[in-house]
């Protein structure tokens, strides 16, 4: 008996997922508990394990991008030596199989289609074929994997028989357009003869092949670059992980949808630094984690909030959404992109409990293991570019947030300092907000105060 493998729910909002990982290869015996596969959204990361004993038949390859609830693997939980022993004889005597289906129309040439996705979806792409042209393929198995702007679709052979390529890897038509051609019941020795048996069948099909390639417009743009020769072995090309793809999206729909604006300004970091010095040692014996410049930027931030709490706000269609709490979400950058793991509370959470929290969201993020819920629910989001050595930015909102700050590197630069010129440690501040919501006034009084905050260390102990 096979046991089936499925892509599982993670949430309302998400609807794909990507097989990232696999752990174990095709055919190999897997245990109970083991560790099959890594899975990826563009949002969190997840690993499924074996939920019985058996032989891995995997279904869907890495990189592959697939809906909730499709079947990726079979576990056959019979003994692997059997299920081998098994298998040879039913290829040796696949006689009577034939013999059915030839009552059930053998020879019957059945076109592979682009199916519908949605309204908005015209057209898709021929992501890559599970098969080989002329290849013998079973009722159920995997022949192609579609690929729109949105969705990624697997097509399964409807019954026994040989496939007939039609459409190349790479190419966009339209939807409905014939790809490829099962004709059913042909074994791998029948699909020569089947050209001269039936002439009058094979001529009716190739017109509509014809038809067919030349439809779709896209790919005669796009081939001259994948075939430039003054390119060849200079280029090379990679599909973009989900979570590159909903980064980009994400970026693209906040530029749009709001009303950006930057405001900036400078903070003298001495007295942080003095600060961060003078208790450090006695911080760390004390509460095993360093004392980091964010839980300061996190502090500041929330006493801005409480000044200007309209910066926390955000629309949600004609609705001004008003928050009162301090749930603050803290960019941390990866191998596979941008995340922002939320600090829950930062109003009631002292630093060493911010510094902890900060600690755990960078760890989970780094080894994908983010949930769902680490990524929702912040009110503000802070982003340290300083740490790439970025002097000034114009961070980009994450939506449906009105708020960002953009931390920067630290400078040593002349300043003016009663009256005399000082070499200080400095800091461009950046913030972003949407407009609609947020006047020009507030964003300026709301970065004045975290300067303030920053400048002045005790203030956010003695939370003044």
């Amino acid at each position: 008996m096979a046991e089936e493998l499925k892509i599982p729910p993670f949430g309302e909002s998400i609807v794909t997922a990507n097989v990232s990982r696999w752990h174990k290869a095709d055919g190999d015996s897997v245990k109970k508990g083991e560790t099959l596969v890594t899975l990826e959204t563009d949002k969190v990361s997840q690993d499924l394990d074996a939920p019985v004993d058996g032989v891995l038949k995997i279904q869907v390859e890495e990189d592959e991008e697939v809906e909730i609830g499709a079947v990726i693997a079979t576990i056959d939980d019979s003994a692997a030596a059997p299920s081998s022993s098994e298998e040879k004889p039913a290829e040796s005597a696949p006689a009577q199989e034939p013999a059915a289906q030839s009552t059930e129309g053998a020879g019957e040439v059945v076109p592979v289609k682009i199916p519908p996705f949605g309204e908005s979806i015209q057209t898709a792409s021929v992501s890559s074929w599970a098969v080989s042209n002329g290849q013998t393929v079973s009722k159920g198995q995997a022949l192609v994997t579609l690929e729109t702007d949105k969705v990624s679709q697997d097509l399964e052979a409807e019954a026994d028989g040989t496939i007939e390529i039609l459409v190349a890897e790479g190419e966009e038509v339209a939807i409905g357009a014939t790809i490829g051609k099962l004709t059913k019941g042909a074994a791998p020795a029948q699909a020569a003869p089947e050209k001269t048996a039936a002439p009058s069948e094979s001529k009716k099909e190739t017109p509509k092949a014809a038809e067919s390639k030349p439809a779709p417009a896209a790919p005669v743009e796009k081939a001259p670059d994948k075939r430039d020769p003054a390119k060849e072995g200079k280029v090379t090309r990679r599909k973009m992980s989900m979570l590159r793809r909903k980064i980009a999206q994400h970026l693209v729909n906040a530029q749009q949808t709001a009303a950006i604006l930057t405001t900036f300004n400078e903070v003298d970091m001495t007295n942080v630094m003095a600060l961060r010095k003078e208790v450090q040692e006695d911080f760390v014996s004390k509460h095993g984690v360093k004392l980091g410049f964010m839980s300061l930027f996190v502090k500041a931030v929330v006493s801005a909030l409480k000044e200007v709490p309209a910066i926390g706000y955000f629309i949600e269609e004609n609705e001004i959404v008003e928050n009162h709490f301090y749930d603050i979400g803290v960019a941390v950058g990866t191998e596979k992109g941008l995340v922002v793991p939320v600090i829950r509370e930062c109003d009631e959470k002292g630093f060493a409990d911010i510094e902890k929290s900060i600690a755990d969201s960078a760890k989970k993020a780094r080894e994908g293991a983010l949930q769902l819920e680490d990524l929702q629910g912040g009110i503000f989001t802070i982003s340290n570019g300083g740490v790439y050595g970025s002097l000034l930015s114009t961070p980009i909102l994450n939506p449906p947030q009105s708020g960002i700050l953009g931390m920067h590197t630290i400078q040593q630069r002349p300043v003016a300092v009663d009256g005399k010129v000082e070499i200080r440690p400095m800091m461009y501040l950046a913030l972003s907000y949407d407009h609609r919501i947020v006047d020009g006034k507030e964003a300026v009084t709301f970065l004045i105060n975290i300067k303030n905050s920053l400048e002045n260390p005790a203030r956010l102990l003695l939370e003044c």
